[in-house]
């Protein structure tokens, strides 16, 4: 391990990231909030420690598989620490390990929160913490990869630790240029939403903070009931923004390039659609005949739930946790299902489970002609088997810690579905369950332990599991890699 290219990274990374804390600072400063010195001193104490870092001499710069892991996951948690540390001394939330939650909650983009009461917090930390959705929707580390090259260091196996998905794509011929076009694709989609809810009339704070928390697939706001307060106009807006953040980011480039071939043949986004559309259907129909008798509002909310809930967002219009059994099911199983790979949402990834559908389709196939030669394709491309061992790696572990997590969480003595749900929601970075963390409820009456535990999975599930896992086995770093 090059641990002196790790450090030097590390170092632009707080540089950068305390430099995104700016905009908090100068709203505290207009308003005169007494946020203001907690945000100056931790801008100090992050520029420098990045400074300090980034100083560091090294002879060998280049960034091998193993630096890689290094720099993304002691990057997210680094930035997490010092993330908590506006929350911490504001007084927004009482302990350090709350303010460590509330923080890693925001970077990960799972939106799950100890704070009862958001509508009592300054201005300027309100806007740090959905801020922290924007920041790690698309990875402070994916923006240090597009800077990298200036300082003469390689950058692919960073963009690959960091990407959500299972394969990191590119969609430029550098890995410099497909982070620069990311950013410019997850800009342009942030601009445009901000304009549509000041249509909607919402303030350019609440449509900033709104926008951070959808584009991000967050789901922190500024309100206690979430968007219940808004007009559908803005229910709906937010809908399709939340249903284009769980698209890849990729597909967007293509779309501003007008590589439209690209876009109407991925699989991933075909299959995407197909589960957004059949669970608002069913939902509709299921809320028809039990609590609506109005099919506008019906499919509204079930559209809203649907979105929020598939993308990762975590926002709600309405106490979901009240509709029919058969509702909730469908919501729990998208909560593993996610978005699409390379967009800011969490969850398992629908092209993993697309993968899935194939594989077993083709075990079934082998039952009948087991002397067929079979390979898994993805419309004309046939998947190696090493992204077929791969993916089938990924769902087992997903399954191993999501029985794990649970089994420890159910130590609080709580419900079964609390205790699924909780874990469901904060490994898949959704945020929102069930019962005890229902939407209108939070993680605060949750032990310390609980929440260190819920903490560390939401990093698990930004960060794909291997990242982190790949680094708890250090005799594996003494290999070249």
């Amino acid at each position: 391990m090059n641990y002196g290219i790790v450090a030097k990274v590390l170092g632009s990374i707080l540089i950068i990231d305390s430099v995104l804390m700016l905009p908090p600072l100068l709203i505290a400063y207009a308003l005169n909030e007494d946020s203001f010195l907690p945000f100056l001193s931790t801008i100090i104490t992050t520029i420098l420690l990045g400074f300090l870092l980034s100083r560091i001499k090294v002879t060998k710069k280049e960034i091998k598989a193993k630096e890689g892991l290094a720099i993304v996951t002691y990057g997210w948690i680094l930035v997490s620490l010092l993330g908590a540390l506006p929350f911490y001394f504001s007084g927004s939330v009482p302990t350090f390990i709350d303010a460590v939650f509330e923080t890693i909650s925001g970077f990960t983009t799972t939106g799950a929160s100890v704070i009862s009461d958001v509508e009592i917090l300054p201005r300027s930390i309100l806007f740090w913490r959905s801020f922290t959705h924007w920041i790690g929707g698309m990875g402070i580390l994916v923006f240090t990869v597009a800077l990298l090259p200036a300082l003469g260091m390689g950058s692919f196996h960073i963009f690959k630790a960091e990407s959500p998905g299972p394969i990191a794509g590119k969609v430029a011929p550098r890995i410099k240029d497909t982070a620069r076009a990311l950013y410019v694709s997850y800009i342009s989609l942030t601009l445009l939403q901000i304009i549509f809810l000041l249509f909607g009339g919402l303030s350019i704070f609440d449509a900033s903070v709104y926008t951070f928390g959808t584009v991000g697939t967050g789901g922190f706001g500024v309100y206690n009931d979430s968007v219940g307060g808004f007009s559908s106009y803005v229910h709906i807006i937010i809908s399709i923004f939340m249903i284009l953040a769980g698209v890849s980011f990729s597909l967007h480039f293509y779309l501003y390039t007008k590589r439209f071939r690209e876009i109407v043949t991925d699989n991933e986004l075909k299959m995407y659609f197909r589960f957004i559309f059949a669970s608002v259907i069913l939902i509709t129909a299921n809320l028809m005949t039990t609590q609506y008798d109005n099919l506008f509002y019906a499919a509204r909310d079930s559209l809203f739930q649907v979105s929020t809930i598939i993308t990762t967002t975590g926002y709600s219009t309405v106490d979901f946790d009240l509709w029919p059994t058969f509702s909730k099911t469908i919501l729990l199983v998208l909560m593993f299902i996610g978005g699409c790979a390379g967009s800011t949402a969490g969850g398992m990834k629908v092209i993993r489970i697309l993968m899935l559908f194939k594989l077993i389709k083709r075990e079934i196939s082998k039952i009948f002609h087991p002397r067929a030669f079979a390979p898994v394709k993805l419309g004309k491309k046939t998947v190696s088997n090493e992204i077929v061992a791969r993916i089938n790696s990924f769902l087992a572990l997903h399954v191993i810690i999501f029985i794990i997590g649970t089994l420890l969480i159910s130590l609080e003595g709580i419900d079964m579905l609390s205790a699924v749900s909780s874990v469901a929601a904060t490994l898949n970075n959704i945020g929102p369950g069930f019962e005890l963390v229902g939407p209108t409820k939070n993680y605060s009456e949750f032990s310390q332990a609980s929440k260190l535990l819920f903490s560390f999975l939401m990093l698990l599930g930004r960060l794909e599991l291997f990242t982190i896992i790949a680094l708890l086995v250090p005799q594996r770093w003494t290999k070249e890699s």
